[in-house]
């Protein structure tokens, strides 16, 4: 599975370079582990390649900066699991709840598991995302969502999808806009 961590690293470093995502912002990352080895969501959910996952998304991400957050599945509400610091730096409020391989899913047990202080809270307004398996991200994302065309469009056997965030746009046909924002 080692293949895992080297697609994901160049799947997190691609979506850097084309989301234009900075230091400080936030990433939401849903996963599902059984699409990526090919099996229906929710349905075989494995914790070896929710680490490998974990490296290659960890390692790039922490490198330049960008926090993480990982979706929990449904049945813990699409709960996030996120760094401490981050949720007291947002002024989140932190829920009770440890993610499990069966409630919360693979990869945000790992998340919490291996975050240097880990927390789950409810929503997050992130920066941009990226969706393996079609876990549905976009609840957790700022408006508005743009979606991403990138090479890497799957992970293992799960289709990627992917989304940053622009500012809205106010005004009408006579507004002028910075592109910097666009």
């Amino acid at each position: 599975m080692e293949f895992l961590r080297e697609q994901t690293e160049a799947l997190a470093k691609e979506f850097i370079e084309k989301s234009k995502i900075k230091k400080g912002q936030i990433v939401v990352i849903g996963c599902s582990t059984s699409e990526v080895i090919g099996e229906n969501i929710g349905t075989h959910s494995t914790k070896e390649a929710a680490e490998y996952i974990y490296e290659g998304l960890k390692g790039v991400f922490s490198e330049n900066g960008i926090y993480m957050a990982a979706q929990c599945c449904e049945h813990l509400n699409r709960a996030l699991i996120v760094e401490r610091e981050l949720a007291e730096k947002l002024g989140m409020d932190e829920v009770n709840v440890i993610p499990q391989i069966k409630a919360g899913g693979s990869f945000a047990t790992t998340c919490y598991e291996r975050f240097n202080d880990a927390v789950a809270v409810e929503r997050i307004r992130a920066n941009g995302g990226i969706d393996i398996g079609g876990t549905l991200i976009g609840m957790h994302l700022k408006e508005v969502a743009v979606p991403m065309r990138l090479e890497h469009k799957k992970l293992g056997e799960a289709i990627v999808l992917t989304a940053r965030v622009r500012a809205k746009f106010v005004g009408g046909s006579r507004a002028v806009y910075k592109e910097e924002l666009l």
